[in-house]
């Protein structure tokens, strides 16, 4: 587990795709962040806890969106 420090203007699917590339990640933040899970915009130096993430099981797009080709 490791931590992120947030910036001013941060919002969850932001933090996600910094971290790994996808917001569609962001649930994993919140289960590990419940304190924050009311924010929507953060203001700068909230200490988040980020779990651990093998992005190679999450495609980077969910399949209930489609193909992006489409």
């Amino acid at each position: 587990m490791s931590s992120y420090t947030t910036i001013q203007g941060d919002t969850w699917d932001l933090i996600a795709y910094r971290l790994w590339g996808s917001e569609y990640l962001l649930p994993l933040l919140l289960e590990e962040n419940p304190k924050y899970r009311h924010v929507h915009v953060f203001d700068g130096g909230i200490n988040l806890q980020v779990p651990d993430v093998d992005t190679t099981n999450y495609t980077a797009r969910p399949a209930w969106l489609g193909d992006e080709d489409s």
